[in-house]
C-alpha cells in the first residue's frame, strides 16, 4: 500500500493519479491518495476513471473540509477462458 499528496495539484491531479496507479501501483496493491475537492465533481471524476480501468474504488472518505481520500485497489486483470476452444 502506498500514499500519495495530491493536493499541491488542485483540480488538475487525475492524470497523476491514472500514472501513479500504472506505473508504481502493482497488481492486488492499493493506492491512498488525498486529493483537494472544490465541488465534488473531482470525487465523480475518481470514480470514473476507477470504472474505466477496472481497478475497484474499496473506500472514499472526505477527510477535512476541503481534502478527499480515495483508496483504489490495482485489481488483476479477469481472462476468460472460451471453453468451446478448450475441447
Amino acid at each position: 500500500m502506498k500514499r500519495y499528496d495530491l493536493r499541491e495539484l488542485n483540480d488538475n491531479f487525475t492524470d497523476r493519479l491514472v500514472e501513479l496507479m500504472n506505473s508504481e501501483i502493482v497488481e492486488d496493491e492499493n493506492g491512498i491518495f488525498l486529493f483537494e475537492i472544490g465541488d465534488f465533481s473531482p470525487v465523480q471524476n475518481v470514480a470514473d476513471i476507477v470504472k474505466e480501468n477496472n481497478w475497484t474504488l474499496m473506500n472514499s472518505l472526505k477527510f477535512n473540509e476541503v481534502d478527499w481520500t480515495v483508496v483504489i485497489k490495482k485489481t488483476v486483470p479477469v481472462v476468460e477462458v472460451d471453453e468451446s476452444s478448450a475441447e
